[in-house]
Order: C-alpha cells, then structure tokens, then sequence
C-alpha cells in the first residue's frame, strides 16, 4: 500500500520565513538549576505581538519559593533568550492558555475569522518537535486536514474509559481537526497554518486530545490532532474583557 503524501504548496518555502519568527519556546527558568531554561511545548505570538498561546496542560507547577519563572525562549540553536510571561487566561475545556509578555512585541500571526477550513485541505505547522534537544531549531512539517471530527467518541466498552475520559464525556462536546501529519509532543502548542496564506486555523496538540481520541487504542497511531483556531479568538476576548 502506498502511502500518502500531503499535496505540496509551491508558496510553503516563501511562507515558512515569515512563521518562524512568531513561534517560540515556551519554558520555564529556575537559575540555581542545570540547564537553568527547560522547554515544555511550542507557543506563538498573536494579536498585538505580545499575547502567546500554547496548549494550557503543558504548562508546569512552578517552584516559587526557589523563584522558577515560566517564559518564552526564543533564539537560534543554542543562543538563548529567555522572556518572562504571566497566565492572562485559560481554557482548560479546549487546553490552551493565553501568556503576556512586555517589551518588545514579537512579529504577530493572523487567526482566521471565517472558519472557512475543508476536509482535503493543505496545511502546515512549525514547532520543536524535539525541544531544545537539538538546539531551539524550528521545524515545518506539511499536513492535509483528514476530518474535522469530535473530540471523543462514545467507548463500546467499559475498558475503554478512564477517569479523564468519563470526566470529558460529561463536558460540552467539541469538534477538532483531526492532521494526517507526523508531529512530536515538544510540537504541542504549534500553530497550525495555510501555506500559502500564513493564515493559522489551529493550534497543535500532541498529549490532551491524543488521549482523549486515542484512550483505547491499545497501539496509539501517528495522527496529529488541533484546536480549532475560533477557540483561541474566544479566549483572547475572554482576556480583554478583564482588562
């Protein structure tokens, strides 16, 4: 059986330089440890180019009393800079998180208002599949969008539920985008783009819904699944009318 190939964007190569700078590392920094920054997931720069989102689940427990400070790393391979960045909201329902930074604002992604994404459609997503195991390199992947699916369907056993499954049945139900794409969990929080367009239509998430989709398979596939971006617009207001 021959395997399939996400069509390619002749415009990918051209879009890819204007993505990478809005998308960074989202880590954590705690000086008196080694390495003093550790990454936990991808995030990147929307609106007035100081928000960030990332998926909330990869956000840690900080250790306050020993002054660790959650933050955005940005840089290339292993020179590092790391900016400080405050919760302004979360949205543990669809697992992202709104981060604040100051200063300097980071070149900003534009979000997609129509909600205008189609099954068969090409997309694109950057990230760090790897972390900074490599240096803090970012790396585009191509996808196609397979289904806009829900986030979780009934079990036809008992063995196949858990706490957190029977806790996300009883919730809202929701529909995500469901990528034939390879991704890596450091790639949670990526945007999720049109490759021509630079236009994001979601957000990646490697860890939350892959359980929640995947809960009883007992061999996990490579499916890559996303947030759909109307979430994060949501979200955003949500952090503007508590201004």
């Amino acid at each position: 059986m021959l395997a399939f190939t996400p069509p390619v964007s002749a415009a990918l190569k051209d879009t890819i330089p204007s993505i990478k700078p809005s998308v960074v590392g989202i880590g954590t920094l705690l000086r008196t440890r080694s390495p003093a920054i550790v990454f936990v997931a991808t995030g990147f720069a929307v609106g007035d180019g100081l928000s960030i989102i990332t998926n909330a689940h990869a956000l840690p427990n900080l250790d306050v009393e020993k002054m660790e400070t959650l933050g955005i790393v940005i840089g290339t391979g292993d020179k590092l800079d790391f900016r400080p960045a405050t919760v302004a909201a979360l949205d543990r329902e669809h697992d992202l998180a709104h981060l604040r930074l100051t200063g300097k604002p980071l070149p900003a992604l534009q979000l997609d208002g129509s909600g205008a994404v189609a099954e068969g459609q090409a997309l694109a997503f950057t990230g760090f599949p790897l972390g900074m195991n490599l240096g803090l390199t970012p790396v585009t992947h191509r996808a196609m969008l397979s289904a806009i699916t829900p986030i979780m369907l009934p079990s036809l056993t008992s063995r196949g539920l858990d706490a957190r499954a029977i806790n996300q049945l009883q919730r809202r139900p929701f529909k995500i985008l469901q990528l034939d794409g390879t991704a890596y969990p450091g790639n949670s929080g990526s945007p999720v783009y049109d490759p021509d367009s630079g236009l994001v239509h979601g957000v990646l998430n490697m860890t939350f819904l892959k359980g929640q989709k995947e809960n009883a398979i007992s061999q996990p596939s490579g499916i890559s699944y996303a947030i759909p971006v109307h979430y994060v617009r949501e979200l955003l207001q949500q952090s503007d009318t508590k201004k």
